[in-house]
């Protein structure tokens, strides 16, 4: 088998104790590149158990709490692709330890935030961090191997170790909580960048050892596609998110969603003619490349957006402690587990189209039993929504991403992961904004607007099914 690692592919393969260090070698860089997207993917959902405890601590409203998940979001998904050129350019490796020192930096100012408008600021700065950290990790795994079937598997456990700790970032806040207060959700980020830059400087090789070194002088930063791509997402999200507790007339709002539209308009034409463009627009007409990026979207609009109304669901109109919101998640972290390791299994035998439509028939079945929970709904009868949203999620994303690698080239992988994950958290934050906006300002309108929120995520999910049906081929190579 050659699973040529760069640092050592000169070795004897032929040497039994020579492939141990090789697989133990790429173990250990798994991990190393695993830690990236954990701890990104960890502070998306890790926050929303904590959101009635700071809205109390800090004298936010629910506009004020969307805006704390959003601003990381929203951060995280305009500064991806950028990222993701950066990384292509000044070195994998580099960025990727770069990111983790920018992450522990802004994890301690939102853990000593004395004021809301300073933990979003910081969680901005969070999101900033998280940016440098997914496209360089994943940028490095895929150059890890010359072997596409070995690639695949470590494409998959990769995301499945970040699709854990999404479902297991409600668990881990909710110990917290009840442990430390919702300060420690931001200074755990201390230990977990800690381990996570020793374990890159031990076992992920150096960028002038690396084959993505020669990508270096090709690229160039889209400094103007930058700023219209923030101006854009920023417009867009925030005139959601205020038009939830303003009305859609309000001076703020129009300005924000005329801002968020001149300057996507704007950042289409500049693309277009860019000599070295931040998003390649070429990439859409690759086959299945947009049929996957909007079925990402879908994907991360419906669970981000669904979440963080549950979390205010079961705090709010149930009473739920911390701790025993946090143990209501288990069986999201658990399913995930499960679902993820089947779906390597089937991607690899059947192509990403099948486990990306059965994945999104599943969530649409689980978003459909929220229909039933009111204020006096058992924990057990909730469990059924609990299993099937991430198991048809844990199915789906791995093959999602899988499919977007296939159809680029290899050399081009950072940007590609950049532009797809871009993608879904630009979702993720719509998620948040359409459906905190739903819940009114009130307890008494939380379940009226779970349960919109969860009827458009049904039929947002059959969408995506239907998407993942006539865009994907039937059989995508892994």
């Amino acid at each position: 088998m050659n699973m040529g690692f760069t640092n050592i592919s000169h070795m004897n393969k032929g040497q039994t104790g020579q492939q141990t260090q090789l697989r133990g070698a790429l173990l250990w860089l798994l991990i190393a590149t695993s830690f990236g997207f954990v701890v990104v993917q960890l502070d998306v959902t890790i926050v929303n158990v904590a959101l009635p405890q700071i809205g109390s601590a800090l004298h936010a409203g629910v506009a004020g709490l969307q805006w704390v998940v959003d601003a990381y979001t929203l951060s995280f998904a305009a500064l991806l692709i950028s990222a993701g050129v950066i990384g292509d350019r000044f070195g994998s490796r580099r960025i990727f330890l770069a990111g983790f020192i920018l992450f522990t930096v802004a994890s301690v100012i939102c853990g000593c935030a004395p004021t809301i408008g300073i933990l979003i600021a910081a969680r901005a700065m969070q999101g900033a961090g998280a940016a440098l950290l997914v496209p360089t990790s994943l940028a490095i795994l895929n150059h890890c191997s010359d072997n596409p079937a070995l690639r695949a598997r470590m494409v998959a456990l990769w995301t499945a170790a970040g699709g854990v700790s999404i479902a297991a970032g409600p668990v881990a806040g909710g110990f917290l909580l009840a442990a430390f207060g919702w300060r420690s959700i931001f200074l755990v980020n201390i230990v977990l960048c800690g381990v996570a830059i020793l374990l890159v400087l031990k076992f992920v090789p150096s960028d002038s050892r690396t084959r993505d070194s020669g990508a270096k002088a090709s690229r160039q930063l889209d400094l103007p596609g930058q700023i219209l791509a923030v101006l854009a997402l920023t417009g867009i999200v925030g005139a959601i998110i205020e038009g939830g507790h303003r009305s859609l007339t309000h001076p703020i709002v129009v300005a924000g969603f005329l801002l968020g539209a001149v300057a996507a308009a704007i950042f289409i034409r500049v693309e277009r003619r860019a000599a070295s463009p931040m998003l390649p627009l070429q990439f859409f007409s690759l086959p299945g490349f947009s049929a996957a990026v909007v079925f990402g979207i879908l994907v991360n609009l419906t669970y981000y957006g669904v979440i963080f109304v549950i979390s205010l669901y079961l705090q709010q109109a149930r009473g739920y402690s911390a701790l025993r919101t946090g143990i209501a998640f288990l069986p999201l972290t658990a399913t995930f587990i499960v679902s993820n390791v089947i779906t390597g299994w089937l991607t690899a035998r059947t192509g990403s189209r099948f486990p990306m439509i059965l994945g999104a028939l599943i969530g649409m079945v689980g978003y459909a039993f929220l229909l039933r929970l009111d204020e006096s709904t058992s924990l057990l009868s909730m469990m059924s929504a609990f299993v099937l949203i991430p198991g048809g999620m844990g199915l789906a994303v791995p093959a999602m991403t899988t499919a977007i690698l296939s159809s680029v080239p290899r050399e081009r992988s950072g940007t590609a992961s950049a532009v797809l994950n871009t993608a879904r958290q630009t979702g993720g934050a719509i998620g948040v904004a359409v459906f905190g906006a739903l819940l009114g300002h009130s307890r008494q309108q939380i379940i009226p607007g779970l349960h919109t929120s969860a009827l458009i995520s049904t039929g947002l999910l059959f969408t995506a099914a239907v998407l993942a049906w006539l865009g994907m081929r039937k059989r995508s190579t892994p």
